[in-house]
């Protein structure tokens, strides 16, 4: 049995409406924020895609209005499921743009656990884009994804892990200091500007890490803007391995 579901949310960015219709609507921009290696064809009409650990998703572009409305909806599942977003971009003064997104459509028999994972998700990857947007407006970025089983490991026990690679205290709370030294990486060093019960996000010089423990598995979101990113999905993999092994 499938169940409809809406979620709105409105955020006001630090950037112009043509820099948050870059990072919304353009596959380079996408990859600086969101999740995975993404493809946008720039018409309504066209594909949206994205890869994410070797699984591809597409959707349909349903608006395409530059600097004002981007939408894309998956087509339906057998049994119905189909999910839709919606980008509305509106300009205000001093350069600030305000970003109202709807993502809606319908779920499965699961639907109140992913439900509830897509309302907490949503505010967490805005957060996202406007680290992007303050920090590395116009740069492009490397995305890269890891993904580590834990089995039956207690998420605290996880986390605490996690935390402890990257040298950082526990509970892992904002503007705490970061560091890890991954092989055949430069080190990390940076703050923690995202933290909650699932995941944090640590801001470098040169990128964004973004570290997810869910039941069962870890996952990593990266968005690297430095030069040196040959090796960086392995390495970082290696890490995880590592460290939960």
């Amino acid at each position: 049995m499938t169940h409809p579901f809406e979620i709105e949310l409105e955020t006001s960015l630090p950037a112009s409406p043509e820099q948050v219709w870059e990072a919304i609507a353009t596959g380079p921009g996408i990859d600086a924020w969101f999740m995975g290696r993404n493809q946008v064809d720039g018409h309504a009409g066209g594909i949206a895609a994205m890869d994410t650990g070797g699984h591809r998703q597409e959707a349909l572009i349903t608006a395409y209005e530059p600097g004002k409305r981007f939408a894309t909806r998956t087509p339906p599942a057998e049994d119905g499921r189909f999910m839709a977003f919606e980008y509305l971009i509106e300009g205000r003064d001093a350069g600030s743009t305000v970003l109202r997104i709807v993502h809606s459509g319908l779920l499965g028999d699961d639907w109140q656990d992913e439900y509830d994972a897509l309302r907490r998700g949503w505010p967490f990857h805005l957060g996202t884009l406007r680290q992007y947007l303050a920090h590395f407006p116009g740069r492009t970025a490397v995305p890269v994804f890891a993904a580590v089983p834990t089995g039956p490991r207690p998420a605290q026990d996880v986390r605490a892990a996690l935390a402890l690679g990257l040298s950082l205290p526990t509970p892992v709370a904002l503007g705490a200091r970061a560091h890890a030294e991954p092989a055949g990486l430069p080190p990390l060093d940076g703050e923690v500007v995202w933290a909650d019960d699932e995941r944090f996000e640590i801001r470098t010089a040169d990128a964004i890490y973004t570290f997810h423990h869910g039941p069962g598995i870890v996952l990593t979101f990266h968005h690297l803007f430095g030069a040196d990113t040959d090796g960086a999905e392995a390495a970082w993999q290696q890490w995880l391995a590592e460290l939960l092994g």
